[in-house]
């Protein structure tokens, strides 16, 4: 079987007050996420309208993620894959949710999660 064709976001910046302590839902801060959706089987064209723009679907994703105050980055990953998969050529997606300036009591580079979800069959 054919692996299906993917988009990919790395590194999409969003500065927003997600996290358990007060502090965090008052001074901002860096999560990057990364995203690949999987798409379902589209005409072979070269034709925007026949795949997903991936300039919007960035927008759509910044826009959400940067949206209110989340105790869990696991929270906002599953935010983030609802709007992918609202994406009618979207089949599935895998979301990382990296938190690289959380307070943590020793130093990390960086804490993340990764969630994959699909559109029932």
């Amino acid at each position: 079987m054919d692996r299906p064709d993917q988009i990919r976001l790395t590194g999409l910046e969003v500065t927003a007050r997600h996290g358990v302590y007060a502090e965090e839902k008052v001074t901002p801060q860096l999560f990057v996420i990364d995203l690949c959706c999987s798409l379902r089987p589209r005409p072979d064209t070269d034709d925007l309208a026949t795949t997903v723009d991936y300039s919007e679907l960035a927008q759509r994703v910044a826009r959400v993620a940067g949206e209110g105050s989340l105790d869990l980055i696991e929270t906002l990953a599953e935010r983030v894959a609802q709007t992918c998969l609202a994406e009618d050529l979207v089949a599935a997606v895998e979301v990382t949710v990296h938190k690289p300036q959380a307070p943590l009591p020793v130093p990390v580079a960086d804490v993340a999660v990764s969630i994959t979800r699909r559109k029932p069959a």
